[in-house]
């Protein structure tokens, strides 16, 4: 299972978190979060090990700032979190890994995930809140009985000490990873690396 710790901003914990060889980092680059990396020194990320992907997390941006982005902080893979349709994703396939995240809800309709084949690399399922990612809420799991595509999905929303057991279980031949961030967090965007630590001993 891939870990992908999300919501980073300090470079001495981005350097801590890093020490622990997560498959994927997380930076959010959507000014209204709290987790907003705002100027983040470019060579914190420049460090990294190879074997990371370097995330960058929009939000209905423009395709020129998330160019941009992406060149500044030679990101990996990019996580679209707003409204981005099956053509906006596409257009950066190929250059980086492409995760498109979803709010899961009761009445989420898994069909509207079809347009995305080929467009995508991974889906991302989270809960469905106002905020895009971070409410520390879960959703019902047992709704992922009814994606059927063969795109791999990273699991997020509320994930924490308490439940990564559970998650585990999950039996989804597409499960590709999960997504820490709030549960797992002194202050947003300030990662506690004893509970992170205790998360990599369960999930490895």
């Amino acid at each position: 299972m891939k870990i992908k710790i999300c919501g980073l901003k300090h470079p001495d914990n981005i350097r801590s978190i890093a020490a622990l060889i997560p498959d994927y980092m997380g930076f959010i680059c959507y000014v209204p979060s709290p987790r907003f990396i705002s100027d983040l020194d470019i060579a914190t990320l420049a460090a990294l090990p190879k074997t990371v992907y370097k995330t960058g997390v929009f939000v209905n941006e423009t395709a020129e700032t998330i160019i941009k982005l992406i060149d500044t902080y030679n990101f990996d893979a990019i996580q679209l979190h707003g409204n981005e349709d099956p053509e906006f994703c596409k257009s950066f396939k190929g250059k980086v890994i492409v995760i498109k995240a979803f709010g899961v809800h009761q009445d989420f309709d898994f069909e509207q995930l079809n347009e995305f084949v080929g467009n995508v690399d991974y889906f991302l399922f989270d809960t469905k809140t106002d905020k895009h990612g971070g409410s520390g809420q879960i959703f019902d799991w047992s709704l992922l009985d009814k994606y059927q595509l063969d795109i791999p999905f990273f699991l997020s929303g509320g994930l924490s000490l308490e439940n990564l057991e559970t998650v585990k279980s999950i039996d989804h031949p597409q499960f590709y990873g999960v997504d820490l961030n709030s549960k797992f967090e002194i202050e947003p965007g300030l990662k506690d690396m004893d509970k992170l630590q205790k998360a990599f001993d369960i999930l490895s």
